[in-house]
């Protein structure tokens, strides 16, 4: 299958939205209440359904973990080195912007592609991954940047609250305590949960809208580039040569790590006021650029 056909169907949806966004075709107050429609009800009985049907001695591995994790906490630190160090860059901006170096939007983009990619199976890989995504690379963006006591308490607890971290957590406890769901109800939430992906991309499309690459495209540029071509490397090197990996399971994590930057990590940036104009042109940059980087590593890891 070629890089083609598995991306253009992902990036039409994306258009589609972005269009509907752009030229008003939905009001604003249409598009929000699709988002939370999508994101807070949707894509939760989504990630709840695939997490409670899924093998979890296939999924959960711990080296599986560490060729992802290990790579995005050493982009993380090295990148905030750099910033901090070597552009002498003050601290609560470089870990912002390593925040953007590392963070994936895996459901809204990577998910998407590698279902297309490899089947829906190796879904249930992705969602155990990303279950500590958010909460690993907020914390340590909160424990470098911020200065008021409390603040990162007060970020978490909404983020442990947050509908995708639920859903993914109950389905993980519903599957190990094997409780007994009736096929009934299992099919009443998989016809629930069918427009999540079209709905995702849609809502992403429509929320690119929302930003623009002026003003700040340089540093976007360079965390774009970190974002796409660096990371991913290093977690395809350490899932190849580092830990053995099967070959899918390689490109499940590679295409995870290769997704753009996630539209939370903007949010954080806003709530700690560094580097808000460049997360949001990095948002859409990443996004843009991804199709070129995504369509180059489909090409070398899918036969």
């Amino acid at each position: 299958m070629s890089a083609f056909v598995i991306l253009f169907p992902i990036i039409f949806v994306v258009l589609i939205g972005y269009s509907c966004a752009k030229f008003r075709i939905f009001s604003a107050a249409a598009l929000d209440g699709l988002r939370l429609f999508i994101f807070n009800l949707i894509i939760p009985v989504f990630l709840f359904l695939n997490m409670y049907q899924a093998d979890l001695e296939q999924v959960l591995s711990s080296r599986v973990l560490a060729s992802f994790y290990l790579p995005v906490l050493f982009v993380y630190l090295l990148s905030c080195g750099i910033f901090r160090y070597v552009m002498r860059i003050e601290r609560g901006d470089s870990a912002t912007l390593s925040l953007a170096c590392t963070y994936s939007n895996v459901v809204l983009v990577g998910l998407p592609i590698i279902i297309a990619s490899l089947g829906a199976e190796y879904g249930a890989m992705v969602f155990m991954i990303i279950t500590f995504h958010s909460v690993l690379l907020f914390t340590c963006t909160f424990t470098f940047a911020a200065n008021q006591q409390g603040r990162m308490h007060e970020t978490l607890k909404p983020l442990l609250l947050n509908p995708i971290v639920i859903s993914i957590s109950l389905g993980l406890l519903c599957n190990y305590i094997n409780l007994a769901i009736p096929n009934v109800m299992q099919q009443g939430l998989a016809l629930l949960s069918e427009p999540a992906i079209a709905g995702a991309l849609f809502a992403l499309g429509a929320s690119l809208n929302n930003y623009s690459i002026r003003g700040a495209w340089r540093k976007a540029l360079l965390v774009s580039i970190i974002k796409l071509i660096i990371l991913p490397l290093l977690v395809y090197i350490t899932a190849k040569w580092g830990m053995a990996l099967p070959h899918k399971q390689v490109v499940v994590l590679t295409l995870m790590s290769a997704s753009p930057l996630g539209v939370n990590a903007y949010l954080v940036a806003r709530q700690l006021q560094h580097q808000q104009a460049e997360l949001a042109s990095s948002v859409v940059l990443s996004t843009v650029l991804s199709v070129l980087t995504l369509a180059a590593w489909l090409t070398a890891l899918i036969p």
